[in-house]
């Protein structure tokens, strides 16, 4: 019970922030890079993401208490008679916590949700400092989006691109504490008209 009443205390104390200092105001998020690349075995999308990570969200972390970010691609074929035709997509959770025991940052990547019941089939990354870790999670390589049989690799291909801190998987207290708080909101879309790059 320790820990649910610790976890309380933290979500009241993330409810009374605003009133008792100013919001830090979180810095926007920009993606750098975008590109698409063809290898022997598909279609990947590698992406940069560039923000910083807000006091208060550090702070959770601190406390021992996992955050998730989400990135998302989606690409389409063009057609001049037609909308866009969507022919690929894929999705990257990543879960990034601190390890009090060993005094280091942890980063899960998997393709579906990663549930507190269980990481499932995930990679897993350990780092000695926070900034390591946050690069890992910045650098987006190697999203595979599928075969170039399904694909296709004639002309540029639109790709539409997102990023977010994903506040949905926090522990439920913690889901209302940060309503409405703008150090939570991490996140970025960007969309480009993209041509395959053959891999080395």
């Amino acid at each position: 019970m320790g820990w649910l009443a610790a976890l309380l205390v933290l979500a009241c104390l993330l409810a009374c922030w605003p009133a008792t200092a100013p919001a830090q105001s979180a810095k926007s998020a920009s993606v750098s890079q975008l590109k698409l690349e063809q290898a022997d075995d598909g279609i990947y999308l590698n992406a940069q993401v560039q923000f910083e990570l807000p006091n208060l969200v550090e702070e959770v972390l601190d406390k021992g208490i996992a955050i998730y970010f989400v990135a998302e691609a989606e690409l389409y074929r063009e057609r001049w008679y037609w909308t866009d035709q969507k022919v690929a997509q894929a999705t990257r959770h990543m879960r990034l916590a601190y390890q009090p025991l060993t005094r280091r940052w942890r980063l899960n990547v998997s393709p579906v949700p990663i549930t507190n019941s269980g990481f499932g089939v995930s990679l897993n990354q350990n780092f000695d400092t926070l900034s390591e870790a946050l690069d890992g999670v910045r650098r987006v390589a190697r999203l595979r989006l599928g075969d170039i049989s399904e694909i296709g690799e004639e002309g540029p291909h639109p790709v539409s691109f997102r990023f977010r801190l994903d506040t949905s998987q926090l522990p439920r207290p913690f889901q209302i504490g940060v309503v409405g708080q703008a150090d939570w909101n991490i996140s970025v879309e960007r969309s480009a008209r993209l041509s395959l790059e053959k891999m080395k």
